[in-house]
């Protein structure tokens, strides 16, 4: 059973702490964190992803962004990542930690997989996009685990 999850993006301010919510929402039982390969350590999450986490009933007004250590990785249960790219990146941090790092959007496009594009300095669309994203994302992993 994977009891601790961790949720990794680049910066840990739009979608890995909005996916930690989704998941904590939905899986109350699971300790839940996210972290940043290239954290801005401190930062809240950026206004637009939080204005739609909090219209779907999440809360992040505590968040501050954290960068990915080594003792988080050896910690974690799984770790769910956006890309390939940030998949590789855990790896040649920690590379006995690539079995247990999967993409967070592993179960979508039917089951295929897809990365979550990075939405940081973009449009109000492409966050609402991502946004979507995680939802489903994060709700494929809640019916898995």
């Amino acid at each position: 059973m994977f009891k601790r999850i961790l949720v990794v993006c680049t910066g840990n301010i739009c979608r890995s702490p909005v996916a930690e919510a989704f998941l904590r929402q939905q899986l109350p039982e699971r300790q839940i964190g996210s972290a940043g390969l290239g954290a801005l350590v401190g930062k809240p999450v950026s206004p637009l992803a939080r204005e739609l986490a909090e219209a779907d009933g999440l809360d992040v007004s505590h968040h501050q962004a954290r960068q990915l250590t080594a003792t988080m990785i050896q910690e974690a249960d799984l770790i769910l990542v956006m890309s390939e790219g940030q998949r590789r990146a855990v790896g040649q941090q920690a590379p006995q930690a690539l079995g247990k790092t999967l993409l967070l959007g592993r179960w979508l496009d039917g089951g295929k997989g897809q990365d979550i594009p990075d939405p940081y300095r973009k449009n109000v669309e492409i966050f609402e996009h991502v946004h979507t994203l995680l939802k489903d994302a994060t709700l494929g992993w809640a019916e898995k685990l």
